[in-house]
């Protein structure tokens, strides 16, 4: 099953993790995600949440990672939609004092 969509427009990178995140799909979504960044070279990119029920520890490395690499090219990144039971465990990560979380309403956590 696909668990990473994308789109590129406007030197911005939607990546949109389709399931659960879990140790095993962790990887492919984590290379198919650094494939990616490095090949479009986005100024934003915007790690899209809004299909994942479920997310453990490996999740946060995911998340973590992908927000170092932006930062390595000069990419702003931000976490948009995630459902309330993922918003629940960045926020239990303190995610939020590095990363910008976006809901649905774009409010700005």
């Amino acid at each position: 099953m696909e668990k990473l969509r994308f789109n590129y427009e406007n030197e911005v990178l939607t990546l949109k993790i389709i399931g659960d995140i879990d140790h095993h799909s962790a990887v492919s979504v984590r290379e198919q995600s650094d494939s990616l960044i490095f090949e479009k070279r986005p100024t934003i990119v915007l790690f899209d949440l809004s299909a994942v029920e479920f997310m453990d520890s490996s999740g946060l490395g995911l998340i973590l990672g992908r927000f170092t690499l932006s930062e390595e090219i000069g990419a702003e990144f931000k976490i948009i939609k995630p459902a309330r039971s993922v918003l629940r465990i960045l926020e239990l990560a303190g995610i939020e004092r590095l990363i910008k979380i976006e809901g649905d309403n774009n409010e700005e956590k």
